[in-house]
């Protein structure tokens, strides 16, 4: 059984190390990940550059790209079979709610889902150390599951761990996105010839959609394990703006009436 293991905060970082370790324990594990932190990075793809692969061990591999690109490269170019599993991280830090958006960890799992392979992102919680011990043990159990149960069509898991002793975690939960609120999130400043510069930064202060968030079970001690499908379309108003539907039509049929008379004539209403 063969295991892809990616990550955004690039090749190096002990993270990834703790969990290709773990995941030895269960199939021939294959590292391929950027060749340095790409953390944020979200789905980015490059390309308007030649992607450099480079391998430094058995099975291991650094790209000069992003998570996405080294997903790609693995599946496509380095990996002789496709794996059982994509399992992405462990980052460094949480990613929870709308992170997921940004997240090059997530991005990484759901481009394996993209390309048909069951993935997994996994992420933990942390100031300066991270319990990443800790948060490999979790992922293996996902891991195990996923491969045992498989994952329904489309459909990642995100999976965060509480920067807690493992004796201290009080299980697992499974939880929905929840939405995250900053205070000043664009910090301005002068640079020393007074020209102005900015941050994207700022405090997370709240958060929102509390029922089975996400965040609730972080806080709480649990570990968050969050199913995410890759259509984002909301079913549920498609009705709604299907009266529009009528509206546009009609507007865009007399925008090309009118367009096909100044043709003709050279002027409108001649």
């Amino acid at each position: 059984m063969r295991i892809l293991v990616t990550n955004d905060d690039g090749i190096h970082s002990p993270g990834i190390a703790a969990l290709a370790k773990a995941l030895a324990a269960i199939g021939e594990v294959w590292i391929v990940a950027p060749d340095r932190e790409r953390t944020a990075v979200a789905h980015a793809v490059t390309l308007h550059k030649p992607l450099r692969l480079h391998q430094l061990g058995p099975r291991t591999y650094a790209v000069n790209g992003t998570p996405v690109d080294c997903v790609n490269l693995a599946l496509l170019k380095v990996m002789p079979k496709p794996p059982a599993i994509v399992v992405s991280g462990i980052n460094k830090g949480v990613n929870l709610g709308d992170d997921v958006m940004y997240s090059g960890t997530v991005s990484a799992a759901m481009e394996g889902t993209i390309l048909g392979i069951p993935s997994v992102a996994v992420s933990q919680e942390g100031l300066d150390k991270f319990r990443f011990d800790v948060g490999a043990t979790y992922a293996v159990c996902v891991v195990r599951l996923v491969l045992t149960h498989g994952l329904p069509e489309e459909t990642l898991v995100n999976v965060n761990i509480p920067n807690l002793p493992r004796r201290e975690i009080r299980g697992a939960r499974v939880t929905c996105l929840s939405r995250r609120r900053f205070h000043n999130p664009i910090i301005e400043k002068l640079d020393p010839h007074g020209r102005k510069y900015y941050w994207i930064a700022g405090k997370r202060i709240s958060w929102s959609r509390s029922k089975d968030a996400d965040h609730e079970a972080i806080e709480e001690g649990f570990v968050s394990i969050t199913p995410i499908h890759l259509d984002t379309t909301h079913y549920g108003v498609l009705d709604q703006f299907r009266a529009w539907e009528p509206i546009m039509n009609r507007g865009i049929k007399k925008s090309s009436t009118a367009r096909s008379m100044i043709g003709r004539t050279g002027r409108l209403g001649a």
